[in-house]
């Protein structure tokens, strides 16, 4: 009789990823950069209630957020080149730093001088532009290539949780503080920003240890961020993004922003409508962060300009008399959809792009999606006085669900890079030789 064992299945040796959450150097690194969004979101809101404490008048607050988003523009392409240039921790230290020391001049000028809070809120646009692309770059240096997308779909919830639970937090700390130390808070969570994040891993010029690169005579603001600008030229996938995202921020975020709060009074008598819809979007953010996460499409690219179209239905419900519900449900869509697109795509920045010039070229995509932004918003009113604002939305919804679907058709935005990235291999098993043996009566 013959008897022959069994072949055991190999084990696979590939180790899983440990989770970001148990990585201290990131759990430091989240801690700063959910601060400073917290304190970039706070900002806003707390000025909007001193103009209803009359601390404030209302041109007065245009002028001030004016100077905020100016100072923001201006730092964030110097921000990028000077965390290429020197450590990012040290450029996350020193931004967030002027960002802090602007909280307590706000509340200084409150009431008294508006030529100090212009000044002071110019002063933490540019504490937040300069950290923006150095906490991006900071990211790809403390967290390793294959747990990247996990960890920027955490920082991403971190963000959309703060937005949803602000509001409420703000108004409770309202009725017990006065505005001037709301301000002195958000100066203490720009602190936090400043001083929680650990150092990440030297890649810049600055910190090599090649004497020949050291010594080299160093090129100026105005090259380096060109050299940036080149760099992100060589990827066709990142420019035609940028195209996307300009779209879909310049016409459909900013056709959704002036057109929600008319048609919630209008057509429908309420404003439950706007405070769902928004609410809706952040929830569903949230969501797609979480799906996002874990989820690696096959081809990431095709599936992130997906994502980044689901915008369209935001603006495509506004134009249709349907029922309240449906205008909620496709802002949770297009909440989903801005995160299928927005973690990958950092991710994607954070693989492909050249260490040394990642934070030009993040600055890069900070500067034109933020830069634009005020464009549309400046824009969209007189075109909805012109035109009317089914029109106006009807482009708008076009622009979103097209000019993404171009883009996927660019070369190497299927995958946000050149080829296909390689699937995770598993070590071929060394073939056993099987013994059989044979008993005899």
């Amino acid at each position: 009789m013959a008897t022959t064992p069994t072949p055991t299945a190999p084990k696979s040796t590939t180790p899983r990823p440990r989770s970001v959450l148990r990585d201290t150097a990131f759990l430091r690194l989240w801690a700063g950069t959910t601060a400073s969004g917290l304190a970039t979101w706070a900002l806003p809101f707390v000025l909007g209630l001193a103009v209803l404490h009359r601390d404030l008048g209302a041109a007065g607050l245009g002028l001030v957020l004016a100077a905020r988003t100016a100072g923001f523009l201006a730092a964030v392409a110097v921000g990028g080149v000077l965390a290429d240039r020197h450590s990012r921790r040290a450029v996350v230290l020193w931004s967030a730093l002027a960002a802090a020391a602007a909280a307590p001049l706000l509340a200084a000028g409150l009431g008294r001088s508006l030529v100090l809070m212009t000044a002071a809120a110019a002063l933490a646009g540019a504490g937040q532009g300069a950290c923006r692309p150095a906490f991006q770059a900071l990211t790809a240096e403390t967290v390793d290539p294959e747990r990247r997308q996990q960890a920027n779909a955490a920082m991403t919830m971190a963000v959309r949780g703060s937005t949803l639970a602000g509001p409420a937090l703000t108004a409770l700390l309202a009725a017990f503080l006065d505005i001037g130390t709301l301000l002195l808070g958000i100066g203490l969570l720009w602190l936090v920003a400043a001083l929680v994040p650990g150092k990440g891993a030297a890649t810049g010029p600055a910190t090599t240890t090649d004497p020949a690169v050291a010594s080299a005579p160093r090129a100026g603001f105005r090259a380096e961020f060109l050299e940036g600008i080149r760099e992100a030229r060589r990827h066709p996938w990142f420019l035609a993004g940028l195209a996307a995202l300009v779209a879909v921020i310049a016409l459909g975020y900013s056709a959704t922003s002036v057109a929600l709060p008319l048609i919630s009074r209008d057509r429908y008598d309420t404003q439950w409508v706007l405070a769902a819809a928004m609410t809706a979007y952040t929830v569903g953010a949230l969501a797609g962060a979480l799906v996002i996460a874990r989820l690696r499409p096959r081809s990431q690219g095709w599936a992130a300009f997906a994502g980044l179209a689901a915008y369209g239905f935001a603006p495509l419900s506004l134009m249709l008399p349907v029922h309240p519900l449906v205008v909620v449900a496709a802002y949770a869509v297009a909440g989903i959809g801005i995160e299928l697109f927005n973690v990958p795509w950092f991710t994607a920045t954070q693989r492909e792009v050249a260490p040394d010039k990642l934070a030009r070229v993040s600055s890069l995509d900070f500067l034109v999606s933020y830069g634009l932004a005020p464009v549309g918003l400046a824009l969209i009113a007189p075109a909805i006085d012109a035109f009317g604002v089914t029109p106006v939305l009807g482009v708008c919804a076009a622009a979103c669900f097209l000019v993404p679907a171009a883009a996927a058709l660019t070369p190497t935005a299927r995958h946000f890079a050149p080829t296909a990235p390689a699937p995770a291999t598993t070590p071929t098993p060394t073939p056993t030789t099987t013994t059989t043996t044979t008993a005899t009566d």
